[in-house]
């Protein structure tokens, strides 16, 4: 049986990405993510707890963090766990697990005239209230006619 390894977060990033360039030109970014759970504990009272995870953003996606995302930004993050080793200067063994994104949605609200305003995702609205069929002369605005008002 295949394991299943998909981590998805929605939280604040707690400073803003940073990002490096390995050998290759090949961008990487890196930042914590917040993520607070509340609940009531037994007595009724509100009780808020905050993991703290490090996430790992590559190529497109590092570039796209560093241009839109700053400290405070609400995200929403989709990944895998990897977990990494290493020996520090004392020799002794150091572990590290981070989320390595593989898709990035921004929450935040549009910033108008911001200087890092995010890329338009939304679809433009089309009016038809005056819109004029050129076969029939029918305006769209009578499309809630009944059926004996129907051109055709």
């Amino acid at each position: 049986m295949r394991g299943v390894n998909r981590v998805m977060l929605i939280g604040n990033l707690g400073r803003d990405p940073d990002l490096q360039y390995l050998e290759g030109n090949i961008a990487v970014a890196k930042f914590p993510l917040a993520t607070t759970e509340t609940f009531k504990d037994k007595n009724g009272n509100l009780v808020s707890q905050t993991e703290w995870h490090t996430v790992v953003l590559w190529r497109g996606l590092a570039e796209l963090a560093q241009k839109y995302l700053h400290k405070g930004s609400l995200v929403f993050i989709e990944g895998r766990l990897r977990t990494r080793t290493w020996e520090d200067k004392d020799k002794n063994r150091r572990f590290s697990t981070e989320i390595v994104g593989d898709n990035l949605v921004m929450l935040d609200k549009r910033k108008e005239n911001g200087p890092n305003e995010f890329p338009s995702t939304e679809t433009p609205t089309t009016d038809l209230s005056s819109y004029q069929s050129p076969d029939l002369n029918y305006d769209a605005g009578t499309l809630g006619a009944t059926k004996d008002d129907l051109p055709f």
